[in-house]
């Protein structure tokens, strides 16, 4: 790619010619300036030489030009017989020494080919550009378009302004488009409404080509009002129009305006609907899981279109995420050629539904594998904690020959930080040291989660101290790693080092210092948290700020005020309220403030009157006062409703192996002297008041530092 500040050098190969036959010699242009601007392109010059040294090119020359004179229909004839640059070359040369170099048809011919020729170089056909004295309209559109591909944005509007003011030619209808798309990709919104006003000046906003380039551009740069103006006063609307319409509102996330389109499209428009229109039209019922409309493009295909690859992946794509499998599967089947990410988009569907033998079978009979297939399935595995199959499957694909990227090995160290299996995250962590992974910012921040979840934080810590670019995620992590793990101080010293260093926080590391705070018992520090968010960094609080701030008010015993904030939280929605009451009743249930636990229940009762979880919180506060009577109360009206309480589940490792157990079958088997399962090894089990921690009354607030809250067993029924 060819950048805005690179220099273009002619061909310097003249110690490698036979004979040195040199032609003529000229001085070149050789470089476009990197920056739009309003005065003449200037150029660097340096002195360059033609030549003639192919013994069979020379021939033809030579016989061409026993007149002196070389005619255009032969330059066009040894254009296409060219095959190398050096042939190229001399029949430049030879432009130049019959006296064309400034003829307009036989330049037209010669830049055609050096621009787009795979044998040409562009610097080649740059450096012959410099040496024009007025291009045509077709050179200056052919070179626009060439800097644009090459990305060379800066200099293709450099350009396009030096044909404004160039006499005697304009910019048509072919050069707008290519304009608009490096505006669109430089992302100038002030350039292409310049751009735009000038097109209106020149009475090309009534061209449909110009207009749907324009309604592209401005797709691009997210102006929705715009694009929408602009098509709501096209004269006339070709099905590029309908289609720039329906995927700008698509690339916008206007994914409802998009669908609106298409159905307008079929009412109001002789036009009918393209693959291109499909597409972008099933994409929007894919997010929006609008099954009835994606039906009905479905119908519109099979009876007005020929199935193609891309319609039916899209078909398949939006059946699948709509959870209409068995639809999706006849698609696949029905579909005469399939490729990879059919069989992908089949394989996840699937996988999301959690029917993973069904996506393995799937998956073993696709003729063709990508590294995004092995990913769909592996992420499978360990999304629905098959941990184990996903290694196997990791390790197959290694045999295989599929080199693993780093989304994959992110994946697999999530799958370790969710179950807490270390020794398979040190084996992945181990695979990466020995495969030369690069330990990028993504990469880095799954290795600190999962030894932070996994209770290795000091690894976590090192982990993070090595990543020479560190995000706002990477922050977020090892802040959450060290709340978790006990490190309040540590946290608030890494938040504190992250704004030194003009690091900007969102609203994530707040739910991670705030978080923090609350395990750490650090109220004032947590209050001036909550607070800064709003005054200093203009950041909404939500649900989870909220949370962790009640959590660590409760914590603290400051329930008055806790429940103060609650009221004044401007959104009274239930979807807010009543987290928070529930995370408030807890901490009830700690202080054993029964006024105000039941109060809080009684408002809960009228949204969540069935919630297992809410009875027994109740029946806890009224146990950890000794009102025994009321919390058996409580647990009878529970056994009449038929409400039960699910039982807390814990995953442990041990020799490597992982086990999920219910805790009240480990205090039953602890109780009853059972001697299987776990219990035969040699591992033994803590006593009950060990497990569940002692009695303990209400902790002292110390300064701004409350001591961590330790459950009680007098709420505990064992049996």
């Amino acid at each position: 790619m060819i950048k805005d500040n690179d220099e273009f050098e002619f061909p310097k190969e003249l110690d490698n010619l036979i004979g040195k036959e040199y032609l003529f010699v000229t001085n070149l242009p050789t470089e476009l300036p990197s920056q739009v601007q309003s005065s003449p392109i200037s150029s660097k010059r340096t002195t360059n030489f033609c030549w003639c040294a192919s013994k069979d090119a020379k021939g033809k020359v030579n016989e061409l030009n026993h007149n002196t004179k070389l005619m255009k229909g032969t330059i066009i004839s040894l254009l296409k017989t060219c095959n190398s640059m050096r042939h190229l070359k001399q029949i430049q040369t030879q432009i130049f020494h019959a006296g064309l170099q400034q003829d307009t048809y036989t330049l037209n011919k010669l830049m055609s080919f050096s621009v787009n020729s795979p044998l040409s170089q562009f610097h080649y056909a740059l450096t012959i550009f410099h040496h024009i004295h007025h291009p045509s309209l077709f050179i200056y559109n052919l070179m626009i378009k060439a800097f644009v591909k090459k990305g060379s944005f800066v200099k293709a509007l450099s350009l396009f302004d030096r044909l404004k003011r160039e006499d005697g030619v304009w910019p048509d209808n072919y050069t707008y488009p290519y304009v608009f798309k490096a505006i669109g990709l430089m992302r100038d919104v002030n350039e292409g409404e310049k751009v735009h006003g000038f097109v209106v000046k020149t009475g090309f906003d009534f061209d449909a080509y110009v207009c749907n380039s324009l309604i592209d551009m401005y797709a691009e740069l997210g102006k929705v009002d715009s694009f929408h103006q602009v098509f709501e006063e096209m004269p006339e609307r070709d099905e590029v129009s309908w289609n720039v319409m329906i995927s700008g509102y698509v690339r916008c996330r206007r994914f409802e305006e998009a669908v609106g389109v298409f159905r307008r499209m079929q009412k109001e428009s002789d036009v009918k609907p393209n693959e291109a229109t499909v597409v972008s039209s099933l994409s929007a019922c894919t997010v929006l899981k609008d099954l009835e409309v994606g039906k009905e493009i479905h119908g519109y295909v099979a009876s007005e279109l020929d199935l193609t690859i891309r319609m039916g992946n899209s078909l398949l794509d939006m059946y699948c995420k709509c959870g209409c499998l068995s639809v999706a599967r006849e698609i696949l089947d029905e579909m005469p050629v399939k490729n990879v990410m059919c069989w992908t988009s089949m394989v996840t569907g699937y996988v999301n539904c959690g029917e993973l033998d069904e996506a393995r079978d799937l998956f073993e009979r696709s003729p063709s594998r990508d590294i995004v297939l092995w990913t769909a399935m592996i992420n499978g595995y360990v999304q629905f904690n098959r941990f184990d199959e996903a290694i196997t499957l990791f390790q197959e694909m290694q045999i295989r020959g599929v080199k693993p990227d780093n989304f994959i090995v992110v994946t697999l160290l999530t799958g370790c930080a969710q179950l807490g299996a270390l020794e398979q995250g040190k084996w992945i962590h181990d695979y990466i040291d020995k495969n030369r992974i690069t330990v990028d910012a993504v990469v880095g921040t799954a290795l600190i989660e999962m030894y932070a979840k996994c209770g290795c934080i000091e690894k976590s810590l090192e982990i993070f101290y090595g990543l020479k670019e560190k995000d706002i995620t990477s922050w977020t992590s090892i802040i959450f790693g060290l709340a978790m793990n006990g490190r309040a101080s540590k946290a608030l010293e890494l938040f504190e080092a992250m704004e030194t260093i003009g690091a900007r926080p969102d609203d994530g590391i707040f739910i991670a210092i705030l978080s923090a705070c609350s395990h750490g018992g650090l109220v004032d520090e947590g209050r001036k948290l909550f607070h800064s968010m709003t005054k200093i960094y203009n950041i909404e609080p939500n649900l989870k700020h909220y949370g962790c701030f009640i959590d660590l008010l409760g914590r603290a015993g400051l329930l008055h005020e806790a429940e103060e904030l609650v009221r004044k939280i401007p959104y009274q929605s239930n979807e807010i309220i009543v987290p928070l009451y529930e995370a408030l009743l807890s901490a009830c249930r700690i202080y054993g403030n029964i006024d105000m636990g039941e109060r809080l229940a009684t408002i809960l009762a009228k949204v969540k009157s069935s919630d297992s979880s809410l009875h027994t919180l109740l029946s806890s506060i009224y146990a950890s006062a000794d009102r025994w009577e009321d919390a058996s109360k409580m647990r009878s009206k529970m056994k009449y409703l038929g409400i039960k309480k699910s039982p807390g589940f814990s995953a442990i490792e041990v020799d490597g192996n992982r086990e999920h157990l219910a805790l009240f079958t480990l205090v039953s088997d602890y109780l009853n002297g059972v001697s299987g399962g776990l219990a035969s090894n040699t591992h033994s089990y803590p006593s009950v008041p060990n497990i569940f921690g002692p009695s303990i009354g209400q902790p002292p607030v110390i300064g701004n530092k409350v001591p961590a809250h330790q459950p009680t067993t007098n709420e505990v029924y064992l049996v």
